[in-house]
């Protein structure tokens, strides 16, 4: 994947984050990385980093291998178990593949050497920086359907699990000591409060979820 030059309104861009303790090489990477539109922000240390905070917007973190107090196989870890998902970068000028299938393994997407090709990097932070993208517009999407399910009753829940849960009306009835008529009409609540355009989209909505019959 090349990285091609971005457009649009600056501030919109995504964000690169550069954590590097060598000033030179943040400053180099800067310029590259600025040249075809990203926004860019550089750090020496992690604990600067960490008081300033990771983005919201589409970003992704270029990091060295070798940092002061800490390395940045271990600020991986950090950024994992503070449910940190930006997607990561990595270069060395000490790496080795031991420590490169660590990296990939934690998640990385991919892990350079120095002196690394200008174009090397660019198609890494693109990929990155891509499936970040994609993470945050999935969480989103998965973020409507939850507050979706929330406009539901308590009874409509019910209807919804059980019918996708492939009961028929009369059976729903049954379990819920309700009219046929009245579990239609559940379900027709349910499918507009949910956006299902058919039933078979209800069913997956329902599966992304993970409802169940009670």
């Amino acid at each position: 994947m090349s990285a091609k030059p971005l457009t649009g309104d600056p501030s919109e861009a995504p964000l690169v984050v550069i954590l590097d303790d060598d000033e030179a090489v943040g400053s180099a990477l800067s310029s590259l990385l600025r040249s075809v539109g990203y926004r860019v922000e550089v750090f020496l240390a992690p604990k600067e980093l960490l008081q300033k905070g990771m983005p919201e917007a589409a970003s992704c973190l270029v990091l060295d291998v070798r940092l002061p107090m800490i390395s940045g196989l271990e600020f991986q870890k950090q950024l994992a178990a503070a449910n940190n998902r930006t997607p990561i970068v990595f270069m060395t000028g000490h790496g080795d593949i031991p420590m490169s299938v660590k990296a990939m393994k934690a998640g990385a997407v991919d892990f350079l050497a120095k002196p690394f090709r200008d174009q090397d990097m660019l198609d890494a932070v693109a990929a990155a920086i891509e499936r970040d993208r994609a993470r945050r517009i999935s969480e989103a999407g998965l973020d409507g359907l939850r507050r979706r399910l929330e406009t539901l009753s308590k009874r409509e829940q019910e209807v919804m699990a059980l019918a996708t849960a492939g009961l028929m009306n009369k059976q729903i009835a049954g379990e819920l000591g309700l009219s046929e008529v009245t579990v239609k009409i559940h379900r027709g609540h349910v499918m507009q409060k949910m956006g299902a355009r058919s039933f078979a989209d209800l069913v997956r909505i329902a599966e992304t979820l993970g409802i169940r019959r009670p």
